[in-house]
Parts: C-alpha cells; structure tokens; sequence
C-alpha cells in the first residue's frame, strides 16, 4: 500500500511517498481503509526527531487521526462491522491507504459528514472535551478563555463551551477573530494588540474567568494565573511558547483556591485514551449535528503532497484543522 514515511528526521521535505507493508489486524483491532487523516502538531514534532524515532509506538507510518470504511474486524473486537464508517484516534499509522485502530478509539461518523470532515474531528474534539468538561468541569453559565483558539483544538473548544452555554472568551491574531465569533465566541481579543488580562479583567469588574484553556505556556502562566476566579482551574494542554521561565504566583493560586492541570494525549495509558474517546462520543456524537457543531477545515491536501500539508501548519497562517485525502485510484 501507498503510505508517507520518513526515511530522515528534517524539514517537510523529508516526508516521502512509498510502498510499505499493509498493517496486521490484532485482535481488538478495526482495519480500516483510509479516506482521510488528520493532520497535528505532533506530525512535526515526530517528523522533526523530537520524539527520537520515527515510529510512533504502533507504526512506522505517522498519522494519529483516521476516517475511513471498516475492510476487517478482529475477533475480539465490538461494536463495528464492514463496511462501516469509521473516525477515530490512532497510535500511528494514519497516513496512508490502510489504517487499523483498536475499536475502543474508533467512532461511527455523524451522518451527513464526509470522510474529510470526520477526519477533522477525533483528537481536537476528544481533546477539548476532556479539557473543559472532564478536568475543568465547566458549567453553564461559567466564563472561559481560550488561548491560540483558531487552532484545530481551540475551535472545537470554542464550539463545545459556546454549547455548554458558557460565555466564551478567545485569543487569537486579528485575522483569525471574525471566524471564532462565528463559532460562538463572545469577547474576541487580538494578542498581537492587546493584553488578554486587561481585556478579562475590564470584560467581567476584575472578577476574571472559571476556566482557562492553554496551549502555550510559560509566555501566558503569570497573566493566566491572575486572570482566574477565585477557584478558577487552568487547563494546560500545551507549551508552544516554551515550559520553562514562568512565573509562579503561589499567593494567588493558595488564597484564590486555583486548580492548574496539565493534560496531554500522547503520554496517557490506552485505557486512559479509551475513556477519553468513550466520553466525548457518549456526551457529543449523538447530537454533533444537532448541538451545531461542526469540524472546521482549514486546507485539504492529496495524501502525496502531505510535505505541503506540513509546510501549511508550520506557517501559523491555518484556522481549525489541516486534512490529507487519500486516494484509492481503482476503487
């Protein structure tokens, strides 16, 4: 089968089209035949050689995110049959003809969405559901900011908060705002321009917000910190700006009775992944359509030109997510 490898950690150029081993059905595996993957910011890290190998612990292919039509199902698998239509998070392997994933992290597409739209849903929506619901515990009613929200993560997220009927705050560069109020965001603010705290603290007679949701880190941790109710929770889901330098206001966050967790996907167990994936579908899938959500697409690349795909993430210019289509010439 067609599949993208990496024969040398590099720059985008480094991803090559090639012929590899169709994957091996395990048990409590679905094997898939991809329409679409998701692409990550994790993709680049992994391309980069940040994580120190090519393989991502199940495949020497990347890819975390599939959606496709079921070709095979283990014998110990559940819930799924051929033939049907299938999303879901992988550990590896997503870029390419066939995919198998294990059927507690696969999904039923929502009817109505393409294979190119369910691509873009698994790992931000699964992802911002467990940061606002399962860790922050938001409530109807309840303020919450949302950093670099133009992302893939952070417009799920927006669209899940706005649902929830809390009032949404949002941060992003000035030509990505328009978008975001679309999705439900209330309070737009430009980084580039203004100061996120001042903004929060004018918005709502200095109370601040309930909820923060963060993927950038040391730059934002201080005014974060200082932007929180008294018993506010901060959800850390990334540290694109850096981990390390940040200020620690321990005064605040013990007389404001704060909460700060931390959360990252890749580092769970799989029974963690499978409860992350059994939450969000069992709260959301049934009424994505109904409760307005939908998958934002920044780009669509063919599966060939997924150095392209990579090159378009990497500019910082993309809003919501980046999908690659696979081709199956023949079908």
């Amino acid at each position: 089968m067609k599949a993208i490898t990496i024969p040398s950690f590099g720059d985008a150029d480094a991803l090559q089209l090639a012929d590899v081993a169709e994957p091996a059905l395990r048990p409590h595996d679905l094997l898939v035949r991809n329409h679409a993957a998701g692409v990550n910011r994790a993709d680049i890290n992994q391309r980069q050689g940040a994580y120190g190998r090519a393989s991502f612990g199940d495949s020497d292919v990347m890819g975390l995110e599939i959606a496709g039509e079921v070709v095979a199902v283990g014998d110990q698998a559940q819930g799924f049959k051929t033939g049907d239509r299938v999303m879901g998070i992988v550990g590896g392997g997503g870029y390419a003809e066939l995919a198998r994933i294990d059927h507690r992290m696969a999904m039923p597409i929502p009817e109505g969405l393409s294979f190119i739209e369910a691509a873009a849903i698994p790992e931000v929506f699964v992802t911002a559901h467990e940061a606002l619901f399962h860790l922050a515990g938001l409530r109807t009613g309840e303020r919450v900011l949302i950093h670099a929200a133009a992302s893939g993560v952070g417009s799920a997220a927006v669209q899940l908060a706005a649902a929830s009927g809390a009032e949404v705050f949002v941060t992003a560069s000035g030509n990505k705002l328009a978008p975001l109020r679309e999705l439900g965001a209330n309070v737009l603010i430009d980084y580039r321009q203004q100061d996120f705290l001042t903004v929060v603290k004018d918005a709502t007679d200095g109370r601040g917000v309930d909820v923060i949701v963060d993927f950038v880190g040391a730059p934002y941790f201080e005014r974060n910190i200082h932007a929180l109710a008294n018993g506010g929770r901060l959800i850390q889901v990334g540290i694109l700006g850096g981990g390390t330098g940040a200020n620690l206001p321990l005064e605040r966050i013990l007389y404001g009775h704060l909460k700060i967790i931390g959360t990252v996907m890749k580092s769970r167990t799989q029974a963690e992944k499978h409860a992350m994936t059994r939450r969000f579908r069992e709260h959301w899938l049934t009424r994505f359509a109904a409760a307005g959500l939908k998958p934002v697409i920044d780009s669509v690349f063919p599966l060939r030109q997924a150095a392209d795909a990579h090159r378009r993430m990497e500019s910082n210019q993309s809003i919501g997510k980046i999908v690659l289509a696979v081709e199956h010439p023949g079908a």
